[in-house]
């Protein structure tokens, strides 16, 4: 049975969660300065154990993202034509996405060859005489600046990647709207009769340890946007479900009933998880393929059940806004734009001081929050700038208010 009974105009709980989610992900990046994985900048002193703090969001935390993203992305299509919905999806995605790969992205690159050349003494790779000789040969592709592993190809976008494919998803589902009318309601109503009972838990486990097993070890995950099929097929599936869910009344009260079994399962997913990708972090010993595959179905139920139980918990609890939550709502993009480069560009030269770790780790999060707030702040205030920071629809006269918490 289904029903096509909607919750209000405003889903609050989502808010919430995207907000939480973003800043998460903040917390995430600047753990990845101290784990051992790959990544633009890093600790001289890599803690191995974090690992183990990283893995909880790791499985979950994009996919949540696009999923919300996906049901705000209906609250607006509802509201507006075709046309005005990928206009206004552009005019908010397109401008930040192309600043941030000529001005907000290169300290991260600049910084990432310094921290190549220190590393590899002799190394033909040359970040120039200055910041300016380097940002011209980054906009002009002319870098050279390789390694065994590959070449830096510039200009990239690296975090906002996530924008870049955001922007995609959005210009295919108006493609999708053009051709079939009525897809908010039937994606909704496809996911009520399917998302049901225990195939609300199931089928998208079942469906994300298929993509795990057979997509994943042979595409992996680049963010280069060209041939990342993996990656598109989980995200492009959690937007779509994330636009049919957004205003289901029965989803809602399904995912509520269903949030504490979930947490239980998330967390022994994460458990096995967790112990499976430490022991075998470094390929030593070679696990079976057996157990490989088995992992797979494992990684994705925690994808999965950590998704149901937060949108369960939040329909539960985080159904109030306020003025804490519309601040929030318009900073978190602008916090999303900044906050790599400021994690990069401290954490290079925070190591260098010689700090105690957990104290260069509180300096590194505080400063960076506080630099993600003064750069909003700063924003918001500034009508051409803002359309470069994703606030081209927030009032001028609002945006010039300082911040009400309530």
């Amino acid at each position: 049975m289904t029903s096509t009974v909607s919750s209000p105009e405003r889903r609050y709980d989502l808010d919430w969660i995207r907000v939480g989610a973003f800043f998460l992900l903040i917390l995430y990046h600047v753990g990845m300065f101290y784990v051992p994985w790959d990544w633009h900048v890093k600790s001289p002193h890599p803690v191995e154990k974090l690992e183990l703090a990283m893995f909880l969001t790791n499985p979950w935390r994009l996919t949540l993202l696009f999923l919300v993203s996906g049901a705000a992305t209906r609250f607006m299509a509802d509201k507006v034509t075709v046309g005005a919905l990928t206009g206004m999806r552009v005019a908010r995605l397109l401008p930040p996405l192309l600043f941030a790969m000529f001005v907000i992205v290169p300290p991260q690159s600049y910084y990432q060859v310094i921290e190549y050349v220190a590393a590899h003494p002799g190394a033909p790779v040359d970040a120039g005489a200055s910041y300016l000789d380097f940002w011209g040969k980054y906009v002009t592709a002319s870098g050279h600046w390789c390694s065994p592993d590959g070449c830096l190809i510039t200009p990239t976008w690296n975090h906002m990647w996530f924008v870049a494919y955001l922007l995609l998803y959005t210009l295919a589902l108006a493609g999708l709207l053009l051709a079939w009318k009525g897809a908010g309601q039937g994606l909704q109503r496809a996911a009520e009769r399917m998302l049901k009972g225990p195939w609300l838990i199931a089928l998208p486990v079942v469906y994300l340890g298929l993509l795990r097993a057979w997509l994943y070890p042979r595409y992996g995950e680049t963010h280069a946007l060209i041939g990342d099929h993996y990656v598109h097929a989980v995200s492009f599936s959690a937007f779509l479900l994330g636009f049919g869910l957004a205003k289901s009344e029965l989803l809602r009260q399904r995912l509520i009933a269903v949030r504490w079994p979930a947490l239980i399962l998330a967390a022994m997913a994460y458990a096995g998880w967790a112990a499976f990708a430490f022991h075998y972090r470094n390929d030593t010993p070679t696990p079976t393929a057996e157990l490989k595959l088995l992992m797979r179905f494992v990684h994705a139920a925690d994808t999965w059940c950590s998704i149901v139980a937060i949108l369960g918990f939040g329909a539960k609890h985080l159904n109030r806004g306020g003025a804490t939550l519309r601040y929030l709502t318009l900073g978190v993009f602008p916090f999303y734009l900044i906050h790599q480069t400021l994690i990069v560009v401290a954490a290079h030269h925070l190591a260098r001081l010689g700090l105690p770790q957990p104290v260069e780790a509180t300096i590194l999060i505080v400063f960076t929050f506080a630099g993600c707030l003064a750069t909003y702040e700063a924003v918001r205030r500034i009508p051409g700038v803002r359309l470069l920071f994703g606030l081209k629809g927030q009032p001028r006269a609002s945006a010039s208010r300082p911040p009400a918490f309530a």
